[in-house]
């Protein structure tokens, strides 16, 4: 054959297009979050907390497709950690900034950049632990270091969601959304081990009762879905003492795991009399 010709596996090189679908979902979570800023400063701020919410279900979205897939990649890593710090930090921030802190001069804007920097903080610090020298234990996996960026974008936006709610002023007062704001910027920034949902598992026999509640969810979210998502985020910050309680006992276990080897060695020693060497 001659060798200007081009071989078949020439001409079909490239990327599938199931490699772009991770990605294609990160840019619209992208697009969603760069919206709710648009909305925001029109004042409608229900579509605003609307679009971040469908910017947090992209962001689910393409981690799993991509693993589904098969197709992860540094690039995709980096892509959605930018989308990321977009969606929910700056824009929940920003979002809340305009409905209720903007009143507060410099303070308020002081208190707005807040939550953006604890997102960045966090996002680094999540960036640099998937490039570590000395990878965690496997069991580390069910849990974040923090609250998650998303979980943390809904946690902030609970006063303004109230607001759309019951008829009164207290849930969009400057004071209420900045100590708000404040607090889950530290729970972000925060060492505390918060599940991570993505590897847990349901028992067989907790599957029925699990579809119901799933269904009650649901029927919660329809009738009333500002108070709705208020709750699950309360529901979700009331599980970080389980989530620690939990890791505490695993890391417990995988400590007397590590020093059973040398338990082992003791025992043996005394039994036959003599001393281990250092």
């Amino acid at each position: 054959m001659d060798r200007d010709t081009p071989s078949r596996s020439g001409r079909l090189r490239g990327f599938s297009i199931n490699r772009l679908i991770p990605n294609v979902l990160t840019l619209a979570a992208l697009c969603s979050g760069l919206t709710a800023i648009r909305f925001a400063l029109q004042g409608e701020m229900r579509l605003a907390v609307i679009a971040i919410i469908v910017a947090a279900i992209f962001d689910a979205l393409d981690g799993r497709v991509a693993r589904r897939l098969g197709v992860t990649s540094r690039f995709g890593a980096e892509l959605d950690s930018l989308s990321d710090f977009l969606c929910f930090g700056v824009t929940p921030a920003l979002v809340l900034y305009l409905s209720s802190l903007k009143d507060g001069g410099a303070l308020g804007w002081v208190v707005t950049l807040m939550f953006p920097i604890c997102s960045a903080l966090r996002l680094a610090r999540f960036n640099t632990a998937l490039v570590s020298d000395t990878p965690p234990p496997a069991w580390t996996g069910s849990y974040f270091t923090g609250v998650p960026a998303p979980a943390g974008a809904l946690l902030a936006l609970i006063p303004l969601m109230v607001s759309f709610e019951i008829e009164a002023a207290w849930p969009r007062h400057g004071l209420v959304v900045g100590t708000v704001l404040v607090a889950v910027g530290g729970l972000m920034v925060s060492r505390l081990p918060t599940f991570s949902f993505k590897k847990g598992r349901i028992p067989r026999h907790l599957v029925l009762p699990s579809l119901l509640a799933a269904a009650l969810v649901m029927g919660v979210l329809a009738s009333a879905p500002w108070i709705a998502l208020s709750l699950l985020g309360l529901g979700y910050v009331s599980l970080i003492p389980f989530s620690w309680l939990a890791y505490r006992r695993q890391a417990l276990q995988d400590r007397r795991a590590a020093a059973a080897p040398g338990d082992v060695v003791s025992l043996r020693a005394v039994d036959s009399g003599s001393t281990p060497r250092d």
